[in-house]
């Protein structure tokens, strides 16, 4: 099985930028779609962005769509979120995860549709 490790989280003021990173082991990234999820005290597990495992299909959450971007390598057998124009709402524990199922297009999924997590980064946005 993938071991997913996350990275890059921080404190940042609002309207800045940060980039988080998520690199695998144990296993081949391209064996899996990716996504990123957030959570933020005392709420539910939120969908943030995924990408399929060609890199052929992303999608993005409307909380966040032009403002971050998901993107992969599989030769680097990394997945990274670039987060700009952040917002203090958008503070929260970041988590990477993998899909094994590989489908073609990605969609807004839930947290049950991935299998492998990271233990997660925290980001932080001041105002």
């Amino acid at each position: 099985q993938v071991q997913l490790a996350e990275s890059g989280g921080g404190l940042v003021q609002a309207g800045g930028s940060l980039r988080l990173s998520c690199a695998a082991s144990g296993r081949t990234l391209s064996d899996y779609n990716m996504g990123w999820f957030r959570q933020a005290p005392g709420k539910e597990r939120e969908f943030v962005a995924a990408i399929s495992w060609s890199g052929g299909s992303i999608y993005h959450a409307d909380s966040v769509k032009g403002r971050f971007t998901i993107s992969r390598d599989n030769v680097k057998n990394t997945v990274s979120l670039q987060m700009n124009s952040l917002k203090p709402e958008d503070t929260a524990v970041y988590y990477c995860a993998a899909d094994p199922r590989a489908l073609a297009i990605v969609s807004m999924g839930g947290p049950s549709d991935y299998k492998y997590w990271g233990q997660g980064t925290q980001v932080t946005v001041s105002s």
